[in-house]
């Protein structure tokens, strides 16, 4: 039996991704990884510090998902709203798991955060009248407490605004770097990140940035599953670098899908056009296609009520009908609102042949969001000394089993600048070049992407059971299996790449899910078990703790905290010895 939490100081689970040695590297105090919302924030704050920052970003500083997002920002800025009200909403959305700690924090000082965010640049759509920023609703919100940018490309202004300042700071950039591993030292500390650049750059190839602190921002994991509406970059890559460094994951069996995709076909695969939240907000119905609203009286919010009973509405229609999809009507919205609230939405649907001004829009679940992650205490700090996490990468405990829509924009914010606070608080400098540690775990073959994916969809996606789980867990295995022989029996494994690395990182990600979602025998958020429909309180209001194995061979250890509240990441979980299940 194994504890979590021990890992600190152990240096990790030893495993580490094939790859040449770095032939470049770049010194720095902070290395941030990710460009969205929550690693751009945390960069300016260091080096408004004067941390020597540098920013890693898999594409381009101006690509990552923060830019898709087209709802808003949640934040308690309108008149006659509360954080208590935000807070209220949050914990009801999150289905008994949020903490509430986290929560608090995050609904009392998120207006804030967003005002700093206005005063770096980002402009949000306000009021001709008033000149106040307009406000929105969308599901799971009893007020309108939604701001949002150029009608429906909000996250493109966050963005913007962001990079433009990161530029004008002058902080050093790595663009197009796919981070690879996290380097330690001999005590397990964190000691900066080994990354490969692509392309055409100042560097190129294998290297390293050797940093005694290490925010990890990266994103999410949507491509796991066939759909998506994640860009093509959100493979895990930071939860799998996590794992392999000896860190915890929590919750990762919460998946939110968003209930309102663009439906392109029972085939489409990849990243998928969103039709936001803020549709309905503002009065779009939910209709079958006899034009019947099927969400009235499931909920007191109907087509409003959070994302998962949303989802779940929508999938059990579905199934009544033998209908591969369902309709969002908002014809009554007219021409002119569309084209100045809904314009990229607008834009989207016509580039597919649908014009929401004269027709309902086809809609269906889609993988959106990852409400777990890389388990966090209230400062971003792991259980690997010197490795942060925020955004949708971590799991801070804010979204508990289902993440209330435009929190996710303001979770980036606002843990980023405790992140930044607490490093430079510790204010340290200087590292070693970290240990070098061999490769042990195989590569997958490029190809093991769309296995992975197609696996995740018919197992592990809206709809899940103990049978389906069974094969997508034993479907897992059997590709880790077969590249670990090779590995073994061989010494072979898959050439070193981008796409071998990716489909690597999503296996690793794919059987931590499984794996938890196997374990939580109930029906909670957005986690749908059709052999147990019903939430379980006494049994499952508690945290899944996830690590990897460091003395056996492929081992997942998954770990129930004993109850919901959630755990240290500094000790170990509250029993000396707690049940364990070797996956």
């Amino acid at each position: 039996m194994s504890t979590p939490g021990r890992g600190i100081g152990s240096g990790g689970t030893g495993i580490r991704l094939h790859a040449p040695a770095p032939g470049w590297s770049v010194e720095a105090d902070v290395v941030v990884v990710g460009s969205g919302v929550a690693g751009l924030t945390a960069a300016l704050r260091c080096a408004a510090a004067g941390r020597r920052t540098v920013v890693v970003t898999k594409a381009r500083l101006d690509d990552g998902s923060t830019r898709w997002a087209q709802g808003g920002i949640a934040a308690a800025l309108g008149e006659g709203d509360t954080p208590e009200q935000h807070l209220d909403d949050t914990l009801v959305a999150g289905a008994g798991l949020c903490d509430e700690a986290a929560v608090r924090l995050l609904v009392t000082e998120g207006p804030d955060a967003v005002r700093r965010l206005m005063a770096a640049g980002a402009v949000f759509d306000t009021s001709a009248a008033t000149g106040e920023i307009e406000l929105t609703r969308e599901g799971g919100h009893h007020r309108r407490r939604i701001a949002h940018a150029g009608g429906d490309a909000t996250g493109a202004e966050i963005s913007r605004a962001l990079v433009e300042a990161v530029q004008a700071a002058g902080i050093e950039t790595v663009e197009n770097a796919l981070v690879l591993d996290l380097l330690q030292d001999a005590e397990g500390r964190t000691a900066g990140v080994t990354l490969h650049v692509m392309g055409e750059g100042q560097h190129d190839g294998v290297g390293a940035v050797h940093a005694p602190d290490v925010i990890l921002a990266t994103g999410g994991m949507g491509q796991v599953f066939s759909a998506t509406t994640n860009p093509s970059v959100s493979t895990g890559d930071g939860v799998a670098l996590a794992l392999r460094a000896g860190a915890e994951v929590s919750d990762l069996e919460f998946v939110q899908f968003h209930p309102t995709v663009l439906f392109l076909g029972p085939d489409a695969e990849g990243q998928q056009p969103l039709v936001s939240e803020a549709v309905r907000g503002e009065g779009a119905y939910l209709v079958d296609a006899d034009g019947v609203r099927f969400m009235t009286g499931q909920h007191e919010l109907a087509e409003l009520a959070p994302r998962d009973i949303v989802a779940k509405g929508i999938m059990r229609r579905m199934q009544e009908q033998g209908a591969q999809h369902m309709y969002l009507d908002a014809r009554h919205f007219g021409a002119e609102m569309w084209e100045q609230r809904f314009p990229t939405i607008l834009a989207a649907c016509r580039a597919h042949g649908i014009d929401p001004v004269t027709e309902p829009i086809p809609v269906a679940p889609a993988a959106h969001y990852a409400s777990g992650g890389v388990r966090t205490d209230l400062h971003g700090r792991t259980t690997v000394p010197g490795l942060y996490a925020c955004g949708e990468v971590a799991c801070t405990g804010v979204h508990g089993a289902n993440r209330l829509a435009s929190n996710s924009l303001l979770e980036g914010l606002v843990f980023a600048e405790r992140i930044a606070d607490d490093i430079v608080a510790q204010a340290r400098s200087g590292t070693g070049p970290g240990i070098p540690v061999p490769a042990t775990g195989p590569l997958q073959p490029a190809g093991a992407r769309y296995e992975v994916q197609r696996i995740m969809t018919d197992g592990a996606g809206v709809l899940r059971s103990a049978a389906s789980l069974r094969r997508a867990a034993e479907a897992l295995e059997g590709l880790y299996t077969t590249a670990l022989n090779g590995l073994e029996a061989h010494g072979k494994t898959a050439e070193p790449g981008v796409d071998t690395w990716e489909a690597t990182n999503l296996l690793c990600v794919a059987r931590v899910l499984v794996a938890a979602a196997e374990r939580r025998v109930e029906t909670r958020g957005c986690h749908w078990r059709e052999d147990h429909p019903d939430r379980d309180d006494a049994a499952w209001r508690r945290h899944l703790v996830v690590r990897l194995s460091a003395t056996e061979k492929r081992a997942l250890v998954v770990t129930p905290t004993d109850s919901a509240d959630f755990p240290s990441v500094r000790v170990p979980l509250n029993s000396p010895n707690p049940p364990s299940l070797e996956k």
